[in-house]
């Protein structure tokens, strides 16, 4: 944290979302919309729960309207923008933690914009993972597996992770991550290049990373993860701020995604 105890936030947006383009949906996969919320705006919105005042986000070449409309969206956040097309996740992670924060020197708080949760949930993941030992990463973890190539993880008896990247395990990543500054400034191993690889590393490292649950995140890549983040938006106990129109926009569906006990058909993909 900053010496005032502000986090920065990032939030990783650069992917192409290939597989909601062939579902049907023409916007670019930021402003999809969940409940009538696009994506970018919900975890804009999970950040400003948290109490964090800054922001850079990294969106691709092809999707510089996403810039615009958030600045239109949120005129007066400090929400800035890396507009890059990056090779992999790890180069997209590294564009947005080696960014200046407005907010100083410090850890960043990272988000990619295809995790949806609950807002709440989402600010009590931030307060646990402050009061993990200082200089640490935290990653969100759920038991909730809902992606084709889940990062499995599991966790020692103090939350600290054992190992990532198993066949199986405890829980999945989330798709959030806490990095101190130390992190931040870490030169990658040549030959890593995805960002679930540089996390693996972390830990084999010894370096101190921690997960902390979260009770359900989806990882939206798919009409079937649209509807099932809706469900989940419309069910929430809020105060339903967040909930507009949820059938806007809507391309037709290709099929429903049933998720019950986790399975390793499921998480989020880094």
């Amino acid at each position: 944290m900053s010496a005032d105890g502000r986090l920065a936030g990032g939030i990783i947006a650069a992917g192409e979302g290939r597989r909601l383009r062939e579902d049907g949906w023409p916007m670019p996969k930021p402003l999809v919309p969940i409940a009538g919320v696009p994506l970018m705006a919900s975890v804009v919105g999970n950040f400003a729960a948290a109490g964090i005042p800054s922001i850079v986000a990294i969106v691709n070449e092809a999707e510089r309207e996403c810039v615009e409309w958030a600045r239109g969206r949120f005129p007066g956040l400090d929400l800035r923008f890396i507009v890059k097309t990056t090779a992999s996740s790890l180069e997209s992670f590294l564009e947005v933690v080696r960014y200046p924060s407005a907010t100083g020197p410090g850890p960043i708080l990272v988000s990619t914009v295809d995790a949806w949760c609950p807002r709440a949930d989402f600010a009590r993941f931030v307060e646990a993972a402050r009061r993990r030992p200082a200089g640490s990463t935290v990653l969100a973890v759920t038991p909730f597996v809902a992606d084709e190539s889940p990062l499995w993880v599991r966790l020692g008896a103090d939350g600290r992770i054992a190992e990532i990247g198993g066949a199986d395990g405890d829980v999945v990543t989330a798709g959030v991550y806490l990095v101190p500054e130390r992190v931040r400034r870490l030169t990658p191993p040549a030959g890593l290049g995805r960002l679930r690889e540089f996390l693996g590393w972390l830990v084999k490292s010894g370096e101190p990373v921690y997960g902390d649950v979260v009770p359900k995140v989806i990882d939206v890549d798919r009409s079937s993860d649209v509807a099932l983040a809706e469900a989940e938006a419309l069910a929430a106990t809020t105060d339903g701020a967040d909930v507009e129109q949820p059938r806007r926009n809507r391309p037709a569906m290709a099929g429903a995604n049933t998720v019950g006990r986790p399975t390793k058909t499921g998480g989020t993909a880094e």
